[in-house]
């Protein structure tokens, strides 16, 4: 018997709402979270603006403890994890724990604990060697990024694969991907996958300042992540977690469970060309997004809306307008296709989930998301992009690509089952 991964239940912790119907609410009214930021002081700094959560671990359920061991990222990996399960009815506890696993992504872990660790160690930077004596008694745990997958997989109580993916900027579909693949393989009957980020820190915008990869239109915030627009200037950072629920889909319906939609594809392949740089005519991204619609034995012509990795970058946008027409052939200039980082910002490895996460909303809603500040296209950005308003459209299949430093790019096909097929 062929066995699928069916979602089941969503949780999302993202900037400007720190629940799914928030998360949503907010993308469908065309709302921007991006803002100055709060969290440093980022005076002196290129960029000064990102897509903050407003976040308390405590009024979400998290004690004292768990917010002292616990990065900022796994804080809100912790709370979308219990959301997700809510959404799905199923407790953990009721579940052979030999069947239950674990798939999380992250591209730069625990960047937040890290940053100020390193301050205090050093002075501020002021000491080259650094007096570990001064370190917090959690700092080894903040080193690996394996640690986010641990901490999910105890508080759920997974014995069956636990992963940590960490493929930059695609690590939340791969994470879902490769869950996805754990319940086709029979290696697991239930997978919390998803991903989390917290890069909102001095050594992370200090990062992409050098390389000028984030907007620096800090006099206009909400309008400085323009995807798609002849006036984008770089992304804007943003941050939060999102997490599915995949079951097995035969057993999901012998407990009655609400089957949101399927995971119908997954694949993910390497440039081979450059760290942070893009073939224009998105070889690559084209043949992921043939490979997972393959999977899935649907046509090019079967795709209703293309959530777009759309960062905000010429490079990464014109890129990928050519991969999603190479694929998709004719077809493409039929599809909507839209970018939320316009609104919720780039949260690296965590917004490949936080995509996914919107995808089945749309589906479930038959709204596609608009793509914010997109009043002056590019010409040589040529699909539609959905600009400014959100728009009704029955979703039956979804396309999710991802591109990630590296050389990364992945794409996921969602859709409705045996609905779609028959």
């Amino acid at each position: 018997m062929t066995r699928e991964a069916v979602v089941t239940g969503i949780g999302v912790v993202a900037p400007g709402a720190t629940d799914t119907a928030g998360f949503w609410e907010m993308l469908t009214a065309g709302r921007t979270a991006t803002r100055g930021i709060t969290l440093f002081d980022p005076t002196g700094f290129r960029s000064r603006i990102a897509a903050e959560v407003d976040f308390d671990p405590t009024a979400h359920g998290l004690d004292p403890h768990e917010v002292e061991r616990m990065d900022r990222y796994a804080q809100f990996a912790a709370v979308a994890t219990a959301e997700a399960l809510a959404d799905s009815g199923l407790r953990p506890a009721d579940l052979p724990p030999w069947r239950l696993g674990v798939s999380m992504g992250t591209a730069v872990g625990a960047t937040t604990r890290l940053d100020r660790e390193y301050a205090t160690m050093s002075r501020g930077g002021a000491d080259w060697v650094v007096d570990h004596r001064a370190a917090g008694p959690h700092l080894e745990r903040a080193l690996s990024p394996s640690t986010l997958s641990g901490e999910i997989a105890e508080r759920v109580g997974a014995r069956g694969p636990v992963r940590t993916v960490s493929t930059g900027c695609t690590s939340g579909l791969d994470a879902v991907g490769y869950a996805a693949q754990a319940i086709e393989d029979d290696l697991a009957d239930v997978v919390v996958a998803g991903a989390a980020e917290s890069p909102i820190s001095p050594i992370a915008m200090a990062c992409f300042d050098a390389i000028r990869a984030t907007s620096d239109t800090n006099d206009d915030p909400g309008h400085a992540s323009r995807p798609f627009d002849r006036h984008r200037n770089g992304f804007v950072m943003g941050e939060g977690a999102a997490i599915l629920i995949l079951e097995e889909a035969s057993a999901a319906r012998r407990r009655g469970a609400r089957a949101r939609c399927r995971v119908a594809g997954f694949a993910n392949h390497g440039n081979a060309f450059h760290m942070t740089g893009l073939r224009r005519e998105g070889t690559e991204m084209a043949r992921a997004i043939t490979t997972a619609l393959d999977q899935a034995r649907l046509p090019a012509t079967a795709v209703d809306y293309v959530n777009a990795h759309g960062s905000g970058t010429v490079q990464n946008d014109r890129h990928e307008t050519d991969a999603v027409k190479r694929a998709l052939g004719e077809h493409a200039r039929r599809t909507p296709m839209t970018s939320i980082k316009s609104m919720v910002g780039h949260s690296l490895g965590a917004i490949g989930s936080i995509e996914l996460a919107a995808c089945v909303l749309a589906m479930d809603t038959g709204v596609v998301p608009p793509t914010a500040n997109l009043t002056s296209p590019d010409p040589e950005c040529d699909l539609d992009y959905v600009p400014l308003t959100a728009r009704e459209r029955r979703v039956d299949v979804v396309l999710s690509v991802g591109s990630g430093f590296g050389g990364f790019q992945s794409a996921v096909v969602l859709d409705r089952g045996s609905e779609v097929r028959s």
